[in-house]
């Protein structure tokens, strides 16, 4: 295996290759960001923070499956391609979400400013609609712990706003397994109202045998300006989804059949549904010249049923749950806050003080999966409770210029979680699992930033974090029944440093770079005990280790060119030794290791693009990815082997009087390489594997008229 230094050293001779090739200028729309609560330009802002607009999320001829398609040039967030969407993408950022065997967690999720994370930290992103993203945020590092529970990064998507005269559009697919996508979209603006509204369907037959899915969604956003000092934002959103679960695939089974279902996926029919509605409002006002109030609201409904692989024989103790999952959920909440800008000794300081509640009601209830020899069916209940979480954070944060070339950022927050069940499944052996429980925790940030000159910046900070158990980890106990009230949060210490780069305004070639180093100590790491059919417990082991450098880089060497380049180094182990979670047979003297590495995580990943994108006629582009070998499990037993895969793409946008039309051709995994997409962490039965496809392609068409 080769050493650290040796597999980094080509990747930072790439990255000055790529940083060093003269060019034309280009000129790009200016972006601003809102990840720390401010408007800031990326490069100003004192933190790792990507920015991602619409047309990268959409274009270059991808089939808009999901986000993970287009998150692969964001250093330090891995997006696992799992060819199952009865389980959402699998997402981490350095290291934190890695365990997670379905949805996010780890990492904070929003959409126009409302939570796609719940009060309890587990996230979905599903009903996000790619048709109408106008950006996307990824926010890194110790400014992330300000977003409260389960912060280990923060992940931003924006719809587009409606502007101009009205805009009718629609966008079709089709590709490889059947996949079928068509979506039609509405935009502009009259006098002070603007809005946005899409609506799409995705099927496909998927990769993998018993891998069928159907998604059906829409989104609506209605921009009012009230005047010149007020603004109105109301947003809807509803999503559909039916999926079948193909299950993970033992080492046996992937190698010989990574298309294949395991035999107890078909056996009893496993398979998802969701059903999910959400509406929201955003009220912005500027009071003066100095203060500016923003009020966000919410509310929302989710569905969920899902048919897991359990042994009929195993449902035979009277404490057993089920096999069937039903989950009921209502939500909601808002998001109070106020920005005052001032002076403090005549240099300028900005306060933002907010208060954050979000509340969550679910009812769970959990059946038999067969009725007599019937199987893959919903039978006998036995399980119902209902459980609450809610979230309550006051958090206040302070950026000050105490000199020209210098800025201060500071913040604080504090989160109290509460967790409440109570048990309406009281039968036989089968007593009362009621109880409750409750989080919290004081989280700092602090940061400085250094501007020299307008070609560079540089920064670090400092930052502790905090992440509850979610429902879905309550949700089981080792033993018995009811929720695990045992399990206890993690804590976390962060520390980054960083530099970023680019070239002078109006050089002969637009050219940007940036560098960050971190490290981050975690206690009471929440890891996975078991997992089987679906079936997962957690416990808290010992202390846990991220480190890491990220490195990313881009030029644009002519006109219409851009190349860029990605790198991350991550090195997450256990700390500590402790007793083995699963298949303890395997663990010699029946515990993990400390130097373990964290299962779910890479410790290389490198990707590169390069792309001609002039606004009308040709396009074309490569794209490259890299990702080093995956621990399976805690004991590291076996690995995803690491991987390189190409992506090609080819089309045509052209403008004919009011008509905006485009085609494209996309062909990825050119080699037709043979490797896991995602793994499944810890599952008890061995089937870790999640099989990414061979070579496909998808063959995309759309048309604009503006009227």
């Amino acid at each position: 295996m080769k050493s650290a230094r040796s597999c980094l050293s080509p990747v930072i001779a790439c990255l000055t290759l790529a940083v060093a090739v003269p060019s034309s200028a280009q000129t790009l729309a200016p972006i601003s960001v809102t990840a720390t609560r401010t408007e800031l330009a990326p490069f100003d802002v004192p933190a790792s923070v990507d920015v991602l607009d619409g047309e990268r999320i959409r274009g270059d001829g991808r089939a808009q499956v999901n986000l993970s398609e287009s998150l692969a040039l964001v250093p330090g967030l891995l997006a696992r391609d799992r060819q199952n969407q009865a389980q959402d993408l699998q997402l981490s950022v350095r290291g934190f979400g890695a365990r997670s065997t379905f949805g996010v967690r780890g990492v904070r999720l929003y959409v126009d400013g409302i939570p796609a994370t719940m009060p309890d930290g587990q996230g979905q992103l599903s009903h996000i609609d790619l048709a109408s993203v106008g950006r996307l945020e990824v926010l890194r590092g110790p400014f992330s712990a300000l977003y409260g529970n389960s912060s280990g990064g923060v992940l931003q998507v924006f719809t587009e706003e409606g502007q101009g005269s009205p805009v009718l559009g629609s966008s079709a697919a089709s590709g490889s397994h059947g996949l079928r996508r068509f979506d039609i979209k509405a935009s502009g603006a009259a006098g002070a109202l603007g809005y946005v509204l899409s609506a799409g369907r995705l099927s496909s037959d998927g990769y993998r045998d018993h891998s069928a899915a159907t998604r059906e969604g829409a989104n609506l956003r209605r921009d009012w300006a009230l005047d010149n000092d007020r603004k109105l934002t109301l947003l809807a959103n509803t999503l559909s989804v039916e999926a079948q679960d193909p299950l993970g695939l033992s080492r046996a089974q992937f190698d010989a059949a990574p298309s294949s279902a395991d035999a107890s996926a078909t056996t009893f029919n496993t398979r998802k549904t969701v059903r999910q509605n959400q509406l929201g409002a955003l009220y912005e006002q500027r009071v003066d010249a100095g203060n500016q109030l923003r009020l966000m609201v919410y509310g929302g409904e989710r569905a969920t049923t899902q048919f897991q692989a359990i042994p009929t024989g195993v449902q035979a103790n009277p404490l057993h749950p089920g096999g069937v999952i039903g989950l009921a959920r209502d939500y909601g909440g808002l998001d109070l806050r106020w920005t005052t800008r001032t002076l403090l000794a005549q240099r300028p300081l900005e306060i933002v003080g907010g208060l954050a509640y979000d509340a969550m009601k679910e009812t769970r209830r959990g059946w038999q999966n067969f009725q007599g020899t019937t199987l893959g069916v919903q039978g006998a209940l036995r399980r119902e409770e209902d459980n609450r979480v809610s979230s309550l954070d006051p958090y206040l944060q302070a950026t000050w210029k105490p000199a020209p070339h210098w800025t201060v950022n500071a913040g604080v927050r504090h989160s109290l979680v509460r967790f409440s069940s109570a048990d309406r499944y009281i039968v036989g052996t089968n007593g009362d699992d009621s109880g409750s429980v409750s989080y919290r925790a004081t989280l700092p940030a602090a940061g400085i930033s250094y501007a020299p000159s307008a070609q560079w910046r540089f920064y670090a900070a400092a930052g502790r974090g905090f992440e509850t158990p979610t429902f879905n980890e309550l949700a089981y106990r080792p033993a018995g029944t009811g929720l695990n009230f045992a399990l206890q949060p993690s804590r976390s210490d962060n520390l980054e440093a960083g530099a970023k780069w680019r070239s002078a305004t109006g050089s002969a070639r637009r050219i940007e770079a940036t560098a960050a180093v971190f490290h981050t100590a975690t206690q009471d790491e929440i890891v996975t005990q078991s997992n089987v059919g679906g079936r997962s417990t957690f416990r808290n082991a010992g202390a846990t280790r991220r480190r890491g450098l990220e490195l990313a880089g881009s030029i644009a060497p002519a006109r219409h060119w851009l190349a860029q380049l990605s790198y991350t180094l991550l090195d997450a182990s256990y700390r500590d030794a402790f007793a083995c979670p699963v298949n303890a047979s395997l663990c010699p003297g029946g515990v993990v290791a400390a130097g373990n590495r964290l299962p779910g995580t890479a410790r290389h990943a490198l990707a590169g693009e390069f792309g001609w994108r002039p606004p009308t006629g040709w396009r074309a582009g490569m794209d490259a990815r890299y990702l080093g070998s995956v621990a399976v499990n805690d004991v590291n037993s076996d690995v995803a082997a690491s991987f390189v895969v190409l992506g090609a793409h080819v089309g045509y946008v052209a403008e004919i009087h009011r008509w905006t039309l485009s085609a494209s051709a996309r062909i990825d995994n050119l080699s037709n390489r043979r490797y896991a997409g995602s793994v499944i962490v810890n599952e008890g039965n061995g089937r870790y594997f999640e099989p990414a496809a061979g070579r496909n392609h998808v063959l995309s068409v759309s048309a604009n008229y503006r009227f």
